[in-house]
């Protein structure tokens, strides 16, 4: 019987776990230091928040792991020992392994800042970062010292920096969001996008400031930070500051082995490392060469999801490369949900011609962009209006006409009943600006859901 080691119990980790034991009795043993039990990791604002306790952030029950026979250690893996395939534990017995999977996640950014260790300064990506949150904001060292938390600085403009901003407005912290770009996310969403993000965070009492950044952190008497100080030299007093400027694969120990890394663990089209046995999935892997239309590192649940179930297939038998299809992704800025599949970059290149349409209260948009020579689809940004996956990446397959998808957009369409349609107000305005003719269809549910037998 194989033993089959996995470093890191997240939606990777934990996916590879569960399909290798669908179709292997070997033994296996998952390894992780943040928490003895896989959880969501998307919602420990939540928690903060007071809408969840943790053990409702746990898809299985404690006794889900012993009953498919599938071992946790909660312990920090030191070194890796390749030559003799062994794991070298902080508190645990070396544990031999006869295949490895690396699913050990990711880590905030940190870019040299002086000040970025002190007291008071943090990331938010870990249960532990959670903690530290609670314990920054409202805990028995705060109140100690008498330390009220007023203020709170964001240094980053991205997801996990309008979630932390959202945590805070919940517990009264005044939030001062630091964005170094001239727009909001300005490396993913292109203007007009970023611009309704702005809008929006600033309508929640979010002080917003762009073409802002950090140069420093200031320490109080006590040692904790009090003060960021911009490259302009303006000093911004506060209480708290977050560190979200995205996150890095986290392979810290694994740096100085034979293992190939780049900023993460180097993968072939199978997520096979250079190391026989050794595999690297979720956000700490990065391919050699990308799936077409796909970045080296995706630090996203869905890809670290599909990259557990490619890897178990390996592991049992059967060979198998990795093929996440056309891009997509899904978030919430406060209340506007967003939606993208395909290709929307923020700046477009020679090749590209885009329609972008906003209805009049600056709360819902879309942006298509396709090929200016052949008018084929190439990708779609939505805030606000729920859009089905299955139909945008039949349409990507298909090569479908720009003018194909918005004849049809209808079908795409799943917002909930009685929601104002907004298909009419989009035909019209691209029919006014690429001189068409474009009637909308109307939704077919037997186009979106098939034949129904009755």
């Amino acid at each position: 019987m194989r033993t089959i080691a996995i470093i890191g119990n997240g939606i990777s980790g934990v996916t590879a776990a569960r399909n290798i034991r669908k179709k292997s009795s070997d033994r296996i043993v998952i390894i992780s230091v943040e928490t003895p039990h896989f959880f969501s990791r998307t919602a420990l604002m939540y928690i903060y928040m007071g809408h969840m306790k943790y053990e409702h952030t746990k898809p299985y029950e404690d006794h889900f792991w012993k009953k498919n026979n599938l071992e946790l250690i909660h312990d920090r893996v030191e070194t890796v020992d390749f030559d003799n395939k062994k794991l070298l534990l902080k508190n645990t017995p070396e544990l031999k392994y006869d295949s490895l999977v690396l699913a050990t996640g990711s880590s905030p950014n940190k870019f040299g800042w002086p000040g970025q260790d002190l007291p008071g300064v943090q990331g938010l990506y870990s249960f532990q970062d959670l903690e530290k949150l609670e314990e920054n904001t409202h805990g028995p060292l705060v109140a100690e010292s008498k330390r009220t938390v007023e203020t709170a600085v964001i240094v980053g403009g991205g997801l996990i920096g309008v979630e932390l901003a959202e945590m805070l407005l919940t517990r009264h912290v005044k939030v001062i969001f630091l964005v170094r770009e001239d727009r909001f996310w300005g490396n993913v969403l292109p203007k007009e996008e970023g611009e309704l993000v702005a809008r929006h965070m600033v309508e929640h009492h979010v002080d917003l400031r762009l073409n802002t950044e950090m140069d420093r952190i200031e320490a109080d008497e006590n040692g904790r930070a009090c003060a960021v100080i911009t490259k302009e030299g303006e000093r911004i007093p506060c209480q708290l500051v977050g560190l979200t400027a995205g996150v890095s694969p986290n392979i810290k120990f694994l740096k100085e082995s034979q293992l190939d890394t780049q900023r993460g663990i180097m993968v072939n089209e199978f997520l096979e490392t250079n190391i026989p046995d050794v595999y690297a999935i979720g956000d700490c892997a990065q391919f050699h060469q990308a799936p077409a239309g796909r970045r080296p590192i995706e630090q996203v649940w869905y890809t670290g999801r599909m990259m557990g179930e490619t890897v178990a297939r390996t592991l049992t038998g059967n060979r198998t490369q990795y093929q996440p299809g056309h891009w997509f992704n899904s978030a919430k800025f406060f209340d506007i949900e967003y939606q993208t599949y395909g290709v929307v970059p923020a700046r477009m290149n020679d090749h590209m011609a885009d329609f972008y349409w906003e209805d009049p209260t600056g709360k819902k948009c879309i942006k298509i962009v396709f090929n200016k020579d052949t008018h084929e689809f190439i990708g779609i940004n939505t805030f606000g209006i729920r859009m089905r996956h299955e139909r945008f990446d039949a349409w990507l397959n298909q090569n479908s006409t720009v003018e194909h998808v918005i004849e049809h957009l209808k079908d795409a369409n799943f917002d909930p009943e009685f929601y104002a349609s907004q298909e009419e107000a989009i035909v019209q305005k691209f029919n006014s600006e690429l001189g068409t003719s474009i009637t909308p269809k109307r939704k077919s549910w037997k186009r979106i859901f098939g034949k129904i037998a009755l």
